[in-house]
């Protein structure tokens, strides 16, 4: 993660034009258990099940 200032004013400036996707991730890069079940999951070798496991808990789509 970025040396982001979550204290700072400045770095929520533009909270105003975010829309809901962008507040989740904010909120989801955040947590502690996302962040250990990413990197967990990078660490090992993934499989169709094992990320679309990882999707559906943490609510993840991507557009395409």
């Amino acid at each position: 993660m970025s040396a982001f200032d979550w204290r700072s004013e400045r770095a929520y400036a533009n909270l105003e034009k975010a829309d809901t996707a962008d507040i989740a991730w904010e909120w989801l890069r955040r947590d502690r258990e996302y962040q250990g079940e990413y990197k967990a999951l990078l660490s090992v070798d993934q499989s169709d099940t094992i990320t679309h496991d990882f999707r559906q808990k943490w609510g993840l789509s991507f557009r395409g």
